[in-house]
């Protein structure tokens, strides 16, 4: 079973391993993070925590039973009952569904943990496995973006009271 987590300290060592084994796999759909992004890796993270406790943003992994991180899933900008969705999942997790279920699940923590209406989600149009994930789960395009020059789309989800 895999168990999706808000991001605490412990979990600093797995989501460096997590990002450097998948860094060549993000790269071929977002933007790479670049070198500093794993240098700076520990104070990096010190900063997501500090700012998740103010409430601008909610961070999350998912975690297989031996505690590996297999995604992060990512709330951030929240304002007025709105946030942005981002999240990522390792290649070897890829294809199973995984990403689905997971941001089902931050769905309803958005909904009903943070008191969430809206959510918002962008990808590029070439990643095909993100705009099906995105679509499966209720999302729906509202309009073109362009993301580091690359062509994309932009897309909405409005939470209910059954979500």
């Amino acid at each position: 079973m895999l168990d999706l987590q808000r991001l605490a300290a412990h979990h600093a060592a797995e989501l460096l391993r997590f990002e450097r084994e998948n860094r060549e796999w993000f790269a071929r759909s977002v933007p790479d993070r670049g070198d500093a992004y794993f240098a700076d890796f520990d104070a990096r993270h010190a900063g997501l925590l500090a700012e998740q406790a103010t409430g601008a943003c909610h961070f999350h992994v998912l975690v297989d039973a031996e505690g590996a991180v297999l995604g992060r899933f990512n709330l951030v900008d929240v304002a007025d009952g709105e946030a942005e969705l981002g999240y990522r999942v390792a290649e070897r997790a890829a294809g199973r569904g995984v990403a689905t279920d997971a941001v089902r699940r931050v769905v309803v923590l958005a909904r009903q943990a943070y008191g969430l209406r809206r959510l918002t989600a962008e990808t590029t149009l070439d990643n095909a496995g993100s705009l099906a994930v995105l679509r499966r789960t209720g999302f729906t395009p509202v309009g073109a973006v362009s993301l580091d020059g690359r062509p994309g789309l932009r897309l909405v989800r409005e939470l209910t009271a059954d979500d």
